[in-house]
């Protein structure tokens, strides 16, 4: 019986590769069709018709997150903003380097928390946010150009979904 066995096994198993010859997968595996891949892929459109939407503006992705959401809180700390913006520590800290060095958020100290300290729109920064998110309005459009309304509302509830935003 073992022999029987394992004469099926041998023939189940691939035939050798020719030499030379290339390898491929025995699966019915789709790169195109994965959502990792899909998500990958839309970001990449996304980034770079930011980048050809905002170039001028000399703004990357997360530094217009960060100008967005100081705008929107008013003041806001780095820990907070960090997390609310979905950076790791490094990278906000990285961010508000390069916009207080482009004068475009200031610091101040948290009246509440001594250690702490509070983080806000210079006048620049309010006036290059503003003009930044008339810009990134023209970018989504261009980026959802590809879906109907009830398709884009359909992704971007799912989107929330996805990143435990709703």
């Amino acid at each position: 019986m073992k022999t029987a066995a394992r004469r099926l096994a041998v023939a189940k198993s691939p035939a050798p590769p020719v030499a030379g010859a290339p390898l491929r997968l025995e699966s019915d595996y789709v790169l195109e069709q994965h959502i990792g891949h899909l998500l990958r892929r839309s970001h990449q459109r996304h980034v770079a018709n930011f980048e050809k939407g905002l170039g001028a503006l000399d703004l990357t992705p997360t530094q217009f997150a960060a100008l967005a959401k100081i705008g929107e809180r008013g003041e806001v700390s780095q820990n907070l903003l960090g997390r609310q913006t979905a950076m790791d520590p490094a990278t906000i800290q990285g961010v508000i380097q390069r916009l207080m060095a482009r004068n475009l958020i200031e610091r101040r100290a948290d009246p509440s928390d001594r250690r702490a300290t509070l983080l806000r729109l210079t006048p620049a920064g309010l006036a290059l946010t503003q003009n930044a998110i008339v810009k990134v309005e023209a970018v989504s459009q261009t980026t959802l150009a590809p879906l109907d309304a009830r398709e884009r509302a359909a992704l971007a509830l799912l989107l929330q979904k996805l990143s435990g935003l709703a």
